[in-house]
């Protein structure tokens, strides 16, 4: 049996410097504390973002060290990364689409070549650690494309994807000009979790309405 990788945009915890050292405080966010005892058992890693930025080589090498400890993996980003992926994209865009609110979306070119950027940072981060027999467990809608990335690489590992905001109806969101790559990326995963019927409906009306499948 192999070990379980959870990977979230942010890490479970968050960090802080004091007099040189290193220190990891737990974040109280619901995923950070319902998945708390997963990622800390055996083998298992939490891959994500450590909430800040780290440009010095030396300083990512202590980070990475001491979140090691922990059964943590960093996945370092820049601040334009930070900008565009997760400011732009996922919250400039995902966010108020899923929350039926497009008219507030703001479609940039940008936004969307570094969320392919990011996404796929990750999956080079992740498949440093993964063995075929592992499970691996994506969260939310800033990793919609992991999925589908790391299967064309390791096409018979298990991957789990959970949405932890609504998915809106397929008229909504057929808006986002890149729904087809979004889709395609979730398809990625052998098994997809949301919330409540209404957006595993939305997201199986989406897929079977906007991509060549039936």
């Amino acid at each position: 049996m192999g070990k379980t990788i959870i990977i979230s945009n942010r890490l479970p915890v968050k960090i802080s410097e004091n007099a040189e050292e290193i220190e990891l405080k737990q974040s109280e966010g619901g995923l950070a504390t319902g998945l708390g005892s997963i990622y800390r058992q055996g083998d298992n890693m939490w891959v994500g973002w450590p909430g800040l930025e780290v440009t010095d080589s030396e300083k990512q090498k202590k980070i990475e060290h001491k979140l090691a400890e922990i059964n943590l993996l960093p996945v370092f980003l820049s601040q334009e990364e930070i900008t565009l992926f997760y400011e732009g994209f996922s919250n400039e865009i995902l966010w108020p689409v899923f929350h039926y609110h497009p008219s507030y979306a703001i479609y940039e070119q940008s936004y969307w070549d570094s969320y392919q950027a990011v996404n796929a940072k990750f999956k080079d981060i992740l498949l440093k650690i993964a063995q075929p027999d592992d499970i691996i467990w994506i969260h939310d809608y800033q990793l919609l494309l992991l999925p589908g990335m790391i299967r064309q690489e390791q096409p018979d590992i298990t991957i789990g994807f959970f949405q932890h905001i609504p998915f809106p109806s397929s008229e909504v969101f057929r808006l986002i000009p890149w729904r087809s790559e979004l889709l395609e990326g979730m398809l990625g995963a052998d098994l997809i979790g949301f919330h409540t019927f209404d957006d595993a409906r939305h997201f199986l009306s989406s897929a079977t309405r906007l991509l060549p499948v039936h």
